[in-house]
């Protein structure tokens, strides 16, 4: 259980990345994966209780409908299996793995682009 900005408790599903604490609203996320929509992660804290802070990213289902990815806006993606989520949420399992998406390899722009006799390489302004 965790306590919003309001002062009202949600049961949550705590998400440990890299160290840093994450929760997830459980009636949010079972909603989103029976939609197939997005939810909020939202900030972690502890002191008494636990605390829900700002919007740390979002999760969706994959497009595959075998695993939730997860995006965080101060960047990283991550994702964990469906299966092994569902477990989590019936009480079945304590954990679920989470793995890191690796971020596609950056092409430099106009490496390995000849120009033709006869071609103009023309320049865009945004």
């Amino acid at each position: 259980m965790a306590v919003d900005s309001g002062g009202f408790e949600y049961e949550i599903l705590d998400i440990y990345i890299l160290g840093t604490g994450y929760a997830i609203r459980l009636e949010d996320l079972v909603r989103a994966i029976a939609e197939r929509g997005a939810v909020r992660i939202e900030d972690l804290s502890r002191e008494w209780k636990y605390y829900l802070g700002a919007n740390c990213g979002l999760a969706q289902v994959s497009a595959s409908g075998k695993g939730l990815n997860i995006e965080l806006f101060t960047g990283g993606l991550y994702t964990t299996s469906l299966v092994a989520l569902r477990r989590v949420i019936e009480s079945r399992e304590r954990y679920a793995a989470i793995a890191k998406i690796p971020e596609p390899p950056v092409m430099p722009a106009g490496k390995d682009r000849r120009i033709s006799p006869g071609q103009q390489r023309i320049s865009a302004f945004a």
